[in-house]
């Protein structure tokens, strides 16, 4: 009777694992909103669209500081695409305690790379020309 119970345990485990939505092959998910307008635009090559989305930091890079300084890391997005985030550091505040593994939301310019696109205009324009991007990262929004 022990063995029998340790089969069906085994069993059980073995179908809940082999039905987890990690084995779901990538194309076969559904994308928010969001990552499908991301998605979209890096199929399409489209630069200069509006975004917002959420993602994971996968890494967090050095600054950029030629000309306008800009703090640099990549998110990945549920769906699989990652992106670099530029977030301008003269005009905004850098986002403090970023780190791998946070999950941070954003709002800005997507702009197309091989790589999987660039995501700047975080921040507010100082002209008031341009539509105003955020970053929001354990509560608290950077503009």
């Amino acid at each position: 009777m022990m063995r029998y119970s340790h089969f069906i345990l085994g069993l059980v485990c073995a179908v809940s694992v082999g039905c987890s939505s990690a084995n779901v092959p990538p194309s076969t998910r559904t994308l928010s909103g969001s990552d499908e307008a991301l998605a979209r635009a890096f199929e399409q090559h489209t630069s200069n669209v509006q975004v917002e989305g959420q993602g994971v930091v996968r890494r967090v890079l050095s600054d950029d500081n030629d000309g306008s300084r800009h703090q640099r890391f990549v998110v990945a997005l549920s769906s699989g695409q990652t992106l670099l985030i530029a977030h301008n550091i003269d005009l905004s505040s850098r986002v403090v305690g970023l780190r791998e593994g946070d999950i941070v939301s954003f709002g800005g310019e997507y702009e197309w790379n091989p790589e999987g696109g660039v995501i700047h205009w975080t921040h507010s324009d100082p002209s008031k020309r341009h539509p105003s991007g955020w970053i929001r990262h354990h509560g608290v929004v950077y503009q």
